[in-house]
């Protein structure tokens, strides 16, 4: 007998939630990169990306902690702690993320600098990948949470990445504060919470108009994720620092929220009828200005309201344009289900492994569904995210794992296996399904 597609969805609910928390405080895996003269060995409250090892053989080395996608794991896992999924599991695990996280804000490359013999350990072949000692020096202070990732074991990255990018705090900051509502933390635990929201809030008030990389790491400029997401983690920061009585910074911030949405209505383009993803310094010009980003940047944020969130009609326009955009690039889209929605990649001309599709896109695309059907109070728009589960379920194997990407061509999953984000994404969208359908 064939199952139903509530019947699939409850199954791999409980898989993903199972398979995420394998990338959580993994204390039993050491990574070594012996062409860095290093071994990595998590501690306790670090999210790797991937617990799977690699080393671009063609298995990527995802055993980093990325700001981005760790702040993504732990919003996850209070969804779950909320349903009444392993509550004192996943509780644990947001505290001891917690404590981590605050012992990384004290991170400082300027004493790598000045102990600079480790050097002379890395293999030749590998001095290319290294960070010079001009950038190493500026990972200190609020700048430390703009790094990108850092090592599982707390420490700075020293190879070559793609800095600063300023998503990470803001995210982090909305991560902590939805816990928080929560209300289950006793006076020790609350005065940490407050340490580290504090210091995300001023990284992202100091950094959201900085040009950065974007959630790709692949180009500088100022991008519609990291500006929507900066404002959302500004505005509810300044409602809980009024909770708590500062109406100084509560004041600051709200001002600061203020000149963020005039700057997001102009990643709109007219001509193209959808918002951009990135604008980029002098003006130029972008293959990537279409892109999943801001779908995702939407889903992220939470955001109420009309503009720039799920009731927003150019939002549901730009997701029309990523639409036609993936059905016609990807082969596996082409004479695909009429039930089925296609397949989502990230933006036209991808070239990262298969260039394909991401789990991640596709269920960002159907939690957006979702999130309108609530927001818009309109039930087209569940059917609408269903397709997108039925394409996600026809291209999850059996066993329910889940990679970065499934190839554009075959369906294959390739790229980085058991992607943490992949699964977050999974209980992410089903959280917000539930909702929609509960209205």
């Amino acid at each position: 007998m064939s199952e139903s597609l509530d019947e699939w969805v409850e199954r791999q609910y409980r898989y993903a939630a199972t398979a995420m928390l394998k990338s959580i405080s993994r204390t039993d895996l050491e990574k070594p990169r012996p062409g860095f003269a290093r071994s990595v060995r998590a501690v306790k409250g670090s999210i790797v990306a991937s617990p799977v090892f690699g080393d671009w053989d063609p298995q990527p080395d995802y055993f980093f902690h990325w700001f981005r996608d760790s702040a993504l794991i732990v919003d996850a896992l209070r969804m779950l702690f909320e349903a009444g999924e392993m509550q004192r599991e996943t509780f644990k695990h947001f505290m001891d993320f917690v404590r981590f996280s605050l012992g990384t804000n004290f991170l400082d490359g300027r004493v790598l600098v000045a102990s600079s013999s480790w050097r002379s350990f890395i293999r030749e072949d590998f001095i290319q990948y290294l960070r010079d000692d001009a950038d190493l020096a500026t990972a200190h202070g609020e700048a430390t949470v703009s790094e990108t990732r850092i090592n599982a074991d707390g420490s700075l990255d020293i190879s070559k990445w793609s800095r600063p990018q300023h998503d990470g705090a803001p995210l982090r900051a909305l991560t902590v504060l939805r816990w928080l509502h929560n209300e289950c933390f006793d006076t020790g635990e609350t005065e940490r919470l407050t340490t580290l929201l504090r210091f995300d809030l001023a990284a992202t008030a100091k950094n959201w108009s900085k040009p950065a990389f974007d959630m790709w790491e692949e180009e500088q400029g100022l991008h519609y994720h990291t500006l929507r997401v900066s404002a959302a983690a500004l505005e509810a920061g300044a409602v809980w620092l009024q909770s708590l009585g500062d109406d100084h910074w509560a004041r600051i911030y709200r001002e600061q929220v203020q000149a963020i949405y005039p700057r997001l209505d102009g990643f709109w383009s007219q001509a193209r009828e959808f918002y951009l993803s990135r604008l980029l310094p002098g003006g130029a010009r972008s293959a990537k200005e279409l892109d999943i980003s801001v779908i995702l940047a939407v889903i992220h944020a939470q955001g109420a309201g009309e503009a720039h969130s799920a009731r927003d009609p150019k939002i549901h326009t730009t997701l029309r344009k990523l639409e036609a955009l993936f059905d016609a690039a990807y082969p596996i889209n082409h004479h695909r289900a009429a039930h089925t929605a296609p397949a989502m990649g990230r933006y036209e001309g991808d070239v990262y492994f298969s260039g394909g599709a991401y789990y991640f896109s596709t269920l960002g695309a159907a939690e957006l569904c979702f999130a309108a059907a609530t927001a818009c109070q309109d039930p087209a728009w569940i059917e609408r995210g269903n397709a997108y589960l039925e394409t996600v379920r026809a291209f999850t194997p059996a066993d329910g794992e889940m990679s970065e990407q499934f190839d554009q061509r075959t369906g294959a999953q390739t790229s980085a296996q058991h992607l943490a984000w992949s699964y977050a994404a999974f209980i992410s969208c089903i959280t917000a399904r539930r909702k929609a359908l509960s209205r």
